[in-house]
């Protein structure tokens, strides 16, 4: 899989806090991969400008007939930029399959949800504390 998110740090008490979500047997999930969460409590693979909720901690194979994942929700992780790149300090969410952006530049704002830790160029992999609004 391309882009997928690496594990730099994993923070809290239960390192990473991991939370185990529902997600369809049909669907496959690469570890590391970026994930949006769909009603109710379902993990999906992140798609293009969407909110990401957590990381997936391991794979989860399509038709393997398991229907839940863990998502890491707590940690330092490298992630890659879109083409605009992104200010040290910023607030991120995604702008399509494993990349992020500033979240303003998608017209949203989730304060402290993903903060990018160095600034980034152009399509760099930078590294971005998650978790740390909740």
């Amino acid at each position: 899989m391309a882009n997928e998110a690496v594990i730099i740090e994993l923070l809290g008490h239960t390192k990473g806090r991991p939370i185990r979500f529902a997600c369809a047997d049909a669907t496959a999930i690469p570890k590391g991969t970026l994930c949006t969460i769909d009603n109710p409590r379902l993990a999906v693979p992140m798609a293009a400008d969407t909110d990401f909720e957590g990381i997936a901690a391991s794979e989860k194979v399509a038709n393997d007939g398991q229907e839940s994942i863990s998502l890491y929700t707590h940690g330092i992780f490298d992630l890659k930029s879109d083409a605009n790149g992104i200010t040290a300090g910023a607030s991120c969410d995604a702008n399509g399959i494993n990349i992020i952006v500033t979240s303003d530049a998608n017209g949203r704002l989730k304060a402290g949800r993903v903060i990018a830790l160095e600034t980034a160029g152009a399509n760099e992999v930078i590294a971005c504390l998650m978790g740390s609004g909740f």
